[in-house]
């Protein structure tokens, strides 16, 4: 089983997170965003995968490369500590709450379209950290009301275990706090992300743990 990977990719460290919590011994594969002008555009990488994006898992049976598609199979197949819930309102609130990151905030803030603003449109770094900072607010605002109003949500986003949303979660917490911004006004977001991160599979799955950490 390999996850190819970059240590502060927030899809990456999502998939690192689900490996952890599910127990499951992986080999680490470092794909560096800027080194070599972004390894992750070589063509022997895109053989793996052809977006040229991370993360990319395979294993005897499969290679994919999205970060939700890898986690959904990682439940299905190692299904003994579940990432989701039983009940099919519960599946679909976690989906929806991890997708509020995935689908809402990631796509407009990662490296590609920071990189793509500076330097196909010429923004300024202070405009560009100010497109960054927007959308995260935006998105943290929307998931803290969603966590806020739904008498599902638990210790963790969803009940007294970590799911998938919480695999999101905490590497999104990581990257606005990168940003300098500040979670603390979030209450939900702030508890839930205190609670994940204090985890060994969060705390091994960290950025700083990984081997291409700088």
């Amino acid at each position: 089983m390999k996850l190819y990977t970059y240590f502060r990719s927030s899809a990456a460290y999502r998939v690192r997170i689900a490996l952890h919590l599910k127990g499951l011994a992986y080999d680490a594969v470092p794909v560096h965003l800027l080194k070599d002008g972004g390894q992750h555009l070589q063509d022997d990488y895109r053989q793996i995968n052809p977006s040229g994006l991370v993360p990319a898992f395979q294993d005897d049976r499969i290679t994919l490369s999205q970060s939700l598609a890898i986690i959904e199979y990682l439940e299905e197949v190692y299904p003994d500590v579940p990432l989701l819930p039983k009940d099919a309102p519960g599946r679909a609130r976690v989906r929806e709450l991890a997708q509020i990151i995935g689908c809402d905030i990631h796509p407009i803030t990662n490296l590609r379209v920071l990189n793509y603003l500076a330097r196909e449109i010429g923004v300024p770094d202070q405009a560009k950290s100010e497109w960054y900072r927007h959308w995260v607010i935006e998105g943290l605002q929307s998931l803290e009301a969603h966590l806020a109003r739904d008498p599902g949500a638990g210790p963790f986003c969803h009940g007294d275990h970590p799911t998938i949303a919480d695999c999101y979660l905490a590497p999104q917490v990581f990257n606005a706090q990168r940003f300098n911004i500040d979670v603390s006004g979030y209450p939900n977001i702030d508890r839930i992300n205190a609670l994940c991160i204090a985890l060994p599979a969060f705390q091994a799955a960290h950025p700083s743990r990984q081997p291409d950490s700088e």
